[in-house]
């Protein structure tokens, strides 16, 4: 009688997995350039110094993921870099104390990192109240997956636009159809976009190449980005070998400090679901790679308290030494769901690749030299599967769409969410309330998670029909 054939290795590490230290690298310097075009135009945005931004997102990674691992015995794989959701807020800071210049004096940045210690603080009351009301179970009333998952399709396809704009050179410009700078930067982003596809389809299950198709890809942009002059060699040789991250410690007597803590510490609205969401993501991923290897699985959705407790020790770390307020970052959750590495050690890595970045003058000038159209190019893909992984959220978790409850939540989330990200100046809808607090009008991702999660509170209180009869059975 033949023997059945031993069944195939599974490629992939998992959150606990140290890979070889050569593969630990290039898996880290993938991380990096996956986070590395959101997190440096944060900082611009907010006129926060690059290098120091860089260096204390690398900290708050690493300190998130070791306390993850000191609390429970495993990682939960997450990449920490600055969040998008607080720059209206420290915008409003910035113009209040006239800053005009591209990077905001330390005294000023002294003032708007005290709202980055509010949300820290948000974010650790909230989850300690979720560790102590049941975990998944009890969060599940108040975020359910129907809000969870299409908030992160809302953030995936919401950031559609940012994506395209950097792919086609028009995200600070006007697009000239006509324009032979325009068609460089789409011959460049189209190229690594195929090669992201190419790599990502073609290489897996081809070993330890196959884990390393965004890195390849923006390798392979970079060089077809040469020849068409969008690689400017000028920025190098200028930075010294070795530099000091400009510190600034937060300060609380400022005639300004309430209206910051008010205004920058309520965006912890919008990271909450948001990091829940991710979370819930990369769960979905780990258990299934664990389920292929043969392994147990980490069911690391049942952490969600413990998440949001180092969320916001993270923003702790960011608001302490004078770096934006960050989030885990769903191009890096879409990053290890292509590639299949979901390494904690690998993300420590990138986290401390990130901190040498804002000492190393020409490491950073590396980086930084990557074309945006190569960036952009690789965002489309990122993007779009931060978007596909609320889907697949959605199904795994069974959301019933044929359920009015459901749909209309859902649907809700999303129009707001993306038609307000694509539709309105910024990504804020322009409503005139509270705008002491919302000077630049609501956040549309935010918006739409609240008035979810409101939609969803009303069933609990009043239950529908449907509901009542099922209960009573």
């Amino acid at each position: 009688m033949a023997t059945a054939a031993p069944k195939a290795k599974v490629m992939g590490y998992l959150p606990n997995d140290t890979p070889p230290f050569g593969q630990m690298l290039l898996l880290g310097l993938q991380h990096v350039l996956t986070m590395f075009p959101a997190t440096v135009l944060a900082a611009i945005l907010m006129k926060f110094p690059v290098s120091t931004v860089l260096t204390i997102t690398g900290l708050g990674t690493v300190v998130a993921l070791v306390g993850a691992k000191l609390a429970m015995g495993k990682y939960i794989p997450l990449y920490y870099g600055s969040s998008f959701s607080y720059i209206a807020a420290v915008s409003a800071v910035m113009a209040a104390k006239g800053v005009t210049g591209a990077v905001a004096p330390p005294e000023v940045i002294s003032v708007a990192t005290a709202g980055f210690i509010a949300t820290g603080v948000i974010n650790i009351v909230v989850g300690i109240i979720i560790r102590a009301s049941g975990g998944k179970e009890a969060v599940d009333k108040v975020l359910p997956p129907v809000v969870t998952g299409s908030v992160a399709v809302t953030i995936g396809i919401g950031l559609g636009a940012a994506a395209l704009q950097m792919a086609t050179g028009t995200f600070s410009s006007v697009f000239d159809i006509n324009a032979l700078t325009n068609l460089k930067w789409i011959t460049a982003s189209t190229i690594t976009l195929l090669a992201a596809f190419i790599l990502s389809v073609y290489l897996q299950g081809k070993g330890f190449i196959g884990m390393l198709p965004i890195l390849l890809a923006a390798i392979v942009g970079y060089v077809v980005s040469i020849p068409l002059g969008l690689v400017d060699f000028s920025t190098f040789g200028k930075e010294a070998l070795l530099r000091a991250p400009q510190i600034s410690f937060p300060v609380f007597n400022d005639p300004l400090t309430l209206t910051v803590l008010v205004g920058v510490g309520i965006m912890a609205i919008a990271t909450i679901p948001e990091s829940t969401a991710h979370l819930y993501q990369i769960s979905l991923y780990v258990d299934h790679l664990a389920e292929e290897q043969g392994k147990e699985k980490y069911n690391l959705s049942r952490y969600i308290g413990l998440n949001l407790m180092l969320d916001g020790l993270n923003d702790l770390v960011n608001g302490l030494f004078g770096s934006t307020a960050g989030t885990n970052y769903g191009e890096n959750n879409s990053l290890m769901v292509i590639t299949r590495n979901y390494s904690g050690p690998s993300l420590i890595t990138a986290g401390i690749i990130s901190i040498l970045l804002g000492f190393i003058g020409p490491l950073a000038e590396a980086v930084q030299s990557i074309p945006t159209a190569v960036s952009g190019g690789l965002a489309i893909y990122l993007f779009g599967v931060i978007g596909m992984q609320g889907v697949a959220l959605m199904m795994a978790e069974k959301v019933n769409l044929y359920d009015p409850k459901q749909l209309a939540i859902g649907a809700t989330v999303l129009v707001i969410g993306i038609g307000g990200n694509i539709g309105f100046s910024g990504g804020f809808l322009p409503i005139p309330l509270f705008t002491g607090v919302f000077p630049y009008g609501w956040p549309a991702i935010a918006t739409g998670a609240v008035v979810g999660i409101l939609m969803n509170l009303l069933t609990l209180f009043w239950k529908p029909p449907m509901e009542r009869a099922a209960a009573t059975k």
